[in-house]
């Protein structure tokens, strides 16, 4: 691929997170403030939740027809997360990227690895939240999940994390407006005080995944 090509080829930017962290507050805030960014719409299997639109939020599908799509390679990347299935409809990506579109994937870290498997020039995104004690306030804060599911999603969460060390990019959630500015620096390409690779972030995580 030539250098102009490349220049007009859109950029996917993979954004993975624990339940509770905040990922997909962020995620709007940041499309607000970079309106070049375009969201992928991925597949699901769970119940549509009264506040979702079809082919906005999601493409809610049965179980029968995401295996179907499943077997015919219709996805970038697909994984069972809490008793239900999440996909990348792989087209949508693919033609996006080729028109100079910048895409966001919004997606958990198992999906995360199999797009960077799949696409190794993606940048990738992870977010923490800023304490277990603040994670578990925020699932709670929901008022939605029973107790034998908030203790289920922080177990997850805990393990959830221990993959930040695979993504390019970590952000902490502990201040919003900071966290949104954090990810707007790397979409901009201004974003190496965010690297994974930082100095005192590992000791950070340990803390939470301890």
């Amino acid at each position: 691929m030539s250098k102009a090509a490349a220049r007009d080829r859109g950029r996917l930017f993979v954004i993975s997170a624990p339940s509770g962290a905040g990922k997909t507050s962020l995620v709007r805030a940041l499309m607000t403030r970079e309106p070049g960014l375009r969201f992928s719409i991925s597949c699901t299997t769970r119940k549509r939740r009264e506040n979702e639109v079809e082919g906005r939020d999601y493409f809610f599908v049965s179980h029968d027809e995401f295996q179907r799509m499943a077997a015919a390679g219709e996805f970038l990347e697909h994984a069972r997360v809490f008793d239900n299935h999440y996909a990348t409809p792989r087209r949508h990506v693919e033609e996006a990227l080729a028109a100079g579109q910048d895409l966001i994937l919004e997606i958990d870290w198992q999906g995360a690895g199999q797009v960077r498997a799949a696409m190794p020039e993606c940048i990738s995104i992870f977010i923490l939240p800023p304490s277990r004690a603040e994670l578990e306030r925020r699932l709670r804060a929901r008022g939605t999940d029973t107790e034998q599911v908030i203790q289920r999603r922080l177990a997850d969460a805990a393990a959830d994390m221990t993959h930040w060390r695979e993504f390019d990019f970590v952000v902490v959630n502990d201040d919003f407006g900071r966290a949104t500015d954090e990810l707007a620096d790397i979409v901009r390409g201004h974003g190496s005080a965010a690297r994974s690779d930082r100095p005192g972030l590992a000791g950070f995580v340990a803390g939470l995944t301890g």
